[in-house]
């Protein structure tokens, strides 16, 4: 809940805020949701077991200039559109992960996976650079008990998965969009992930009447911190929260009642 509350209610100085401004905000809205405690009991939660996905970035990606930085983009994407493996010699999969973690992963596609315990020098840092959004963020260097170097937003390999999660039961995702992209450079592609990467995969989410019904037809994203003036998005983003709600409720109750339609992916 706090989360949500500071998110929405973030002001920047103009609609077109620098990378340098937008990582202070996030940097104060981490400080604002951890509190005093708050990264002890990610580290020790018995029951849920954090696990924060970087991509560290070689190359001109892992620069901080402009132009360097989206000419090192351009070829990601470039190189994705011939095939997925060849953004392999650019981003590298770091995984910071409760230290009781068991996760263990198969990636047909090779990305080179380290798998890191989130301590309390580098859980800030870590969950800071899984969403360091290239050009929009800063990305974060050298984070502690890590090769050195730039990491960014581990959703330009991993955006919503094409790997195999390794998993007795069932795994629950849930998420916005209800067609799963491997990675950032996938999303304007027709390219699907492997089907046999969510056998045991249960996704859950919005309709799209859902999402049809909400403000602007649509799910609130960043887009809207320059889209909008500040006081339209806020309203806007707490009415989509109220909404969420009922959805919620909504869930729940047919969780209770057994009403649960299931949609098979192949």
């Amino acid at each position: 809940t706090r989360l949500a509350k500071s998110y929405s209610e973030t002001r920047c100085s103009t609609n077109k805020p620098t990378p340098e401004e937008i990582t202070q905000k996030a940097r104060a809205l981490l400080e604002e949701v951890f509190g005093d405690n708050g990264v002890t009991e990610i580290i020790s939660n018995p029951v849920f077991k954090s696990h924060f996905i970087v991509a560290k970035s070689n190359g001109l990606v892992a620069s901080e200039k402009k132009a360097l930085q989206l000419l090192g983009l351009t070829k990601s994407y470039l190189s994705n559109r011939v095939h997925r493996r060849f953004l392999t010699k650019q981003y590298e999969r770091f995984i910071y992960q409760a230290p009781n973690s068991d996760l263990t992963i198969e990636d047909s596609y090779k990305f080179k996976t380290t798998q890191l315990d989130l301590t309390t020098d580098n859980l800030k840092d870590a969950l800071l650079a899984s969403g360091s959004i290239p050009l929009v963020m800063q990305g974060i260097k050298n984070i502690a008990g890590s090769p050195p170097g730039m990491y960014r937003d581990g959703g330009i390999i991993d955006y919503h998965f094409d790997l195999k999660i390794n998993n007795p039961g069932l795994i629950l995702y849930p998420h916005f969009n209800s067609t799963p992209k491997a990675g950032w450079f996938d999303k304007s592609l027709k390219r699907n992930v492997a089907p046999e990467n969510y056998d045991n995969v249960v996704m859950i989410s919005p309709s799209q009447e859902f999402v049809a019904g909400l403000p602007y037809g649509k799910i609130p994203d960043r887009t809207d911190f320059t889209d909008l003036d500040a006081d339209t998005r806020i309203k806007y983003w707490r009415t989509v929260f109220s909404e969420t709600e009922k959805l919620s409720d909504a869930f729940d109750q047919n969780i209770s009642n057994q009403k649960i339609d299931l949609k098979i992916i192949s």
